[in-house]
């Protein structure tokens, strides 16, 4: 693989023994964004702590995506801050916002892995471009991220021949490579079956409590909101109009929060069976 190591950063291989959580959250505050005379985003404020899975949950269309980017800088706000450990991201420059971006990881709805590199190429490709270790240092890093999401001796295979599951894991080994303080997630089980989905949501949701990562994740699935909803935000036509946790979703009186959730007959009888055992 032909690729150059570029504005070098130093990352040690990290030992599963050793490494301390990190103390790191993201802020946002009276965040709005508008194109042109469409207002998109409504005075959303909210905190996403380390250490916890932090999920946004929304209808389609209601501004869950655009928060996203706006939090990644694929977009900027009209108003408001995000602030990544007290650094306000909208204000800084294009330089600062380029190192603070090398503390993120990111998981594409599709695994978006490279067709052409092999599942090791695939996973050394931010080290490649982003640290200073040495070509042995490298492999070994990627190596130890594939073992981590139990995928140990797939380095020669190639994305093509991996089940979607497999492919979404190698997304994951790439976006922890790097040691990211903050990690976000857009819609990571998409197109997965159920059973495959569970993996994926314990993997990140024990990816983010072992090394102490602030983690987003943009998701519809419900069993995600059920299972490791640890902070959950619900968007509802550009503004925030719940957040709470998995536990307090079945008994919330919020209306368009129940008929998101609930949104089948069946979903509905449950959720009142549920309730009335409660009560």
């Amino acid at each position: 693989m032909n690729v150059k190591p570029n504005n070098l950063l130093t990352v040690k291989p990290y030992n599963r023994t050793t490494v301390k959580p990190q103390t790191t959250m993201i802020e946002i505050k009276n965040l709005y964004k508008s194109f042109g005379e469409k207002e998109v985003l409504k005075d959303i404020s909210a905190v996403f702590d380390s250490g916890k899975t932090n999920l946004i949950i929304g209808q389609s269309g209601s501004g869950k995506t655009v928060l996203i980017k706006n939090l990644v800088g694929l977009l900027d706000p009209t108003s408001g801050e995000v602030l990544y450990d007290g650094r306000n991201f909208v204000a800084m420059d294009k330089k600062e916002k380029a190192a603070l971006r090398r503390e993120m990881g990111m998981i594409f709805q599709s695994a978006a892995l490279f067709d052409s590199m092999t599942v090791l190429e695939n996973v050394m490709f931010p080290l490649d471009m982003f640290s200073s270790m040495t070509l042995r240092e490298r492999i070994n890093r990627a190596r130890t991220c594939l073992d981590r999401v139990n995928l140990t001796g797939t380095d020669h295979k190639y994305p093509g021949e991996l089940s979607g599951g497999m492919q979404k894991r190698v997304a994951i080994a790439r976006a922890i490579s790097l040691n990211p303080k903050y990690l976000f997630c857009d819609e990571p089980n998409s197109g997965l079956d159920p059973k495959t989905s569970l993996v994926i949501d314990q993997l990140l949701h024990s990816i983010t409590h072992e090394f102490g990562i602030t983690t987003i994740i943009n998701t519809h699935d419900m069993n995600s909101v059920m299972g490791i909803g640890e902070n959950i935000i619900f968007i509802h036509e550009g503004r925030k109009e719940w957040e709470g946790v998995s536990s307090q979703v079945m008994g919330s009186d919020n209306k368009n929060l129940t008929d998101f959730i609930f949104a089948s007959d069946l979903l509905k009888k449950m959720r009142k069976a549920a309730l009335e055992k409660m009560g």
